[in-house]
């Protein structure tokens, strides 16, 4: 099994910044895509960046230039970076990586998540 731990959220006023962390462990032979989603209140889950094996990434247009996601594979962890954060940040953020697991297996993992609130 794969599991995901993460941390780094709370409350933060409009422009301030926060950082998350997502640290994977468990039978993992590799670690593959890596992304941060999230889900406001009343609102469908999105993706909000991701993160290849080839540290290529991908941002939502509502993140560009204010969140930065990147990896450290020798932890076995994921960051989102947040920036310039705004009321309409505000979610739970979870985490998901794919991954090979020792058996050979391709397993999605999911975060619990964790709870980001932008408010003055």
């Amino acid at each position: 099994q794969v599991q995901l731990v993460e941390s780094g959220g709370g409350l933060v006023q409009p422009g301030g910044s926060l950082r998350l962390s997502c640290v994977a462990s468990g039978n993992i032979y590799i670690l593959r895509d890596m992304a941060w989603y999230r889900q406001g209140p009343g609102k469908k889950r999105e993706l909000v960046a991701r993160i290849k094996m080839s540290f290529n990434t991908d941002y939502a247009d509502s993140v560009k230039g204010r969140f930065t996601i990147s990896r450290d594979n020798a932890k076995n962890t994921v960051y989102l970076n947040m920036n310039s954060l705004k009321p309409e940040d505000t979610a739970v953020y979870l985490c998901n990586v794919q991954a090979q697991d020792v058996s050979g297996d391709n397993v999605e993992v999911w975060g619990q998540g964790t709870l980001v609130t932008v408010s003055s």
